[in-house]
């Protein structure tokens, strides 16, 4: 084999690596024979001492001693690039008793060797020849394999699924982002429109003025040059210190001015036209009487809800729009109504009492669980996954009548005042308000909520396909929370529940627009 002491003796000039079918030329220096015809295809002389060569290089015989010597040479400098491991795995001996490693160690999942076997630290365990634990976990492999080609297939299936759902919300967002550029397109179009209308207005309210008032400045004008006028004939004549002059001079043109008339003012007699330039209520509630005027437009428009009862507790106003209580026995209830669309047959809901407790007291009673939930604050969106478990509620006393939400988007809005008690909502969930608390009601379970406000309005969405149902203050359209349930059932229907105690007068309206 070739020593690395005389590998460089072996290096082509040229190419500065081991010589590859060396030759000689008659100077005696090697080269590589590709090497050296490329140089000397350019001038013919050696790159290292200039010598003349011959111009046929193609003829000079290969070295076989230079050769045999390079390709030892070769293969010595690959042996010593091999990796450290694949050197020693031909005999791989273990790093602690410095013996061949013939064992496997089925209990730790390593190599090990015969005195490793024997020792403390491998007491116990099961071990197995190298040869049969590689052909066991081998066998393992190819079984492990088979689970992999079957669970691939799956899990791009998967995968599709996954990018199908991200291309349906990229859809889906891009759908949303028209249908908001429409819909705001089409408010903007009803505000210009109503600007042009509205600077119309004052256009023509402003030249009807200044056309009245420029025909008395007119009449003005002609008087006040009449009266300079007659200023000036008056001081010329006035200044003629000869009577007879004075008298012609005065009389003539058969002038009608009498001295009463210069005493007498003329400006009493002249008006001024003053403005009556007005855009009545535009000038200062413009903004409110646009919104008035863009919830005739807008669609779709908030739920017109219509109330009616037949308790003698719970009154409803004319127009079926407020509910307030009159109680007219000394045992006070609940009533509890359900009601969507126009005016429907309602009815009295039975007496909560036995779970509420008495009029005075309108708090839930104390039980297993309550109070130890951790209360959310506004805006945040929860599913009913607390466990909170008041006592079961009896049908009876909850009213639900037709027509029914089955599908769809549907908003209402509903004023509850300065009440101590009211429920909103739908049926099984609604948003409940005793006084102090705020919480979030639901089949078997009551979420309380964190609230620094206390809300005259309250805002109800229902989004029927997702069963999500969201309370806002419709004051300012802040959240107050969203109820994500899967036990929503259709056909749901508005809910609303007031306590019935004495007569307030403070009723619970559903807003109309």
């Amino acid at each position: 084999m070739a020593s690395a002491s005389y590998s460089e003796d072996l290096t082509c000039p040229i190419c500065l690596t081991i010589f590859t079918d060396p030759v000689n030329l008659p100077c005696a220096h090697s080269f590589c024979r590709g090497c050296i015809t490329d140089a000397l295809s350019s001038q013919q002389q050696c790159p290292q001492c200039r010598t003349a060569v011959p111009t046929e290089i193609k003829s000079l015989p290969t070295s076989h001693i230079l050769k045999r010597l390079a390709e030892k040479a070769k293969e010595a400098e690959k042996i010593k690039t091999e990796p450290a491991k694949e050197k020693a795995g031909v005999c791989e001996l273990c790093p602690e008793h410095e013996e061949k490693l013939k064992l496997f160690c089925v209990t730790d999942q390593q190599l090990a060797c015969i005195i490793c076997r024997d020792g403390e630290r491998h007491e116990g365990h099961k071990f197995k020849p190298i040869k049969e634990a590689a052909a066991s976990v081998r066998q393992e492999l190819e079984k492990g394999m088979e689970n992999l080609r079957g669970d691939i297939p799956a899990m791009e299936s998967v995968a599709n699924t996954q990018r199908e759902e991200i291309r349906k919300t990229k859809a889906k967002s891009e759908q949303l982002m028209t249908q908001i550029h429409r819909q705001f397109e089409e408010m903007h179009q009803f505000l210009r429109k109503r600007e042009d209308e509205i600077k119309n207005e004052l256009k023509f309210k402003e030249q009807d003025d200044v056309e009245k008032m420029s025909k008395s400045l007119k009449v003005i004008e002609t008087a006040l040059s009449e009266r300079r006028e007659l200023e000036a004939k008056v001081t010329s004549v006035v200044k003629i210190e000869d009577s007879e002059r004075l008298l012609k001079s005065w009389t003539e043109g058969k002038s009608r001015t009498t001295a009463e008339d210069l005493i007498k003012p003329k400006a009493n007699d002249l008006q001024v036209v003053d403005s009556s330039l007005s855009l009545g209520p535009y000038e200062s509630h413009l903004q409110f009487f646009m919104w008035k005027e863009m919830l005739q437009v807008i669609q779709p428009r908030a739920e017109l809800l219509s109330l009616k009862s037949n308790s003698a507790d719970i009154a409803v106003s004319e127009d079926g729009r407020s509910l307030f209580c009159t109680p007219k026995s000394n045992q006070a209830s609940l009533g509890s109504f359900s009601t969507f669309g126009s005016a429907t047959s309602q009815a009295r809901a039975s007496a909560f009492a036995d779970f509420y407790g008495t009029p005075k007291t309108p708090d839930y009673p104390s039980f297993s669980g309550f109070g130890q939930t951790t209360a959310p604050v506004f805006g945040s969106t929860t599913g009913f996954g607390q466990t909170m478990t008041p006592p079961s509620f009896d049908n009876n006393c909850v009213i639900h009548t037709n027509p029914k939400f089955t599908s769809g988007q549907h908003y209402w809005e509903v004023e509850v005042g300065h009440r101590d008690y009211w429920e909103l909502g739908i049926k099984d969930n609604f948003l409940k308000y005793d006084g102090q608390q705020y919480s979030i009601c639901g089949p078997n379970i009551i979420t309380e909520l964190g609230c620094e406000d206390r809300p005259r309005k309250i805002g109800v969405y229902l989004n029927c396909a997702l069963e999500k149902l969201s309370f806002y203050d419709a004051d300012n359209m802040k959240h107050i929370h969203t109820v994500s349930s899967s036990l929503m059932s259709m056909p749901l229907s508005a809910y609303f529940n007031i306590r019935v105690t004495s007569p307030d007068r403070n009723p619970l309206t559903v807003c109309w627009y």
